[in-house]
C-alpha cells in the first residue's frame, strides 16, 4: 500500500488506482446482438404491459 507522511507524522492511505485502457467500438455482430436483444426487450415489456391492462 502507497503510504505519504504529512506534518505531523501522520500517514495517509491512498487506493491503488487500476491500469487504464480505451475502450474498442463494438463490432458488427455485437451492434446485430444489441439490437436483438434490445427488440427482445421491447417486445417482452409491450406484452407485461398488455397483460396488466387486461388484467385490471
Amino acid at each position: 500500500m502507497p503510504y505519504t507522511s504529512e506534518d505531523g507524522g501522520r500517514l495517509n492511505n491512498f487506493a491503488n488506482e487500476p491500469k487504464m485502457y480505451q475502450s474498442e467500438p463494438p463490432t458488427p455482430t455485437q451492434k446485430r446482438n444489441y439490437l436483438i436483444l434490445g427488440a427482445a426487450v421491447v417486445t417482452l415489456l409491450s406484452g407485461l404491459m398488455f397483460v396488466a391492462f387486461s388484467v385490471s
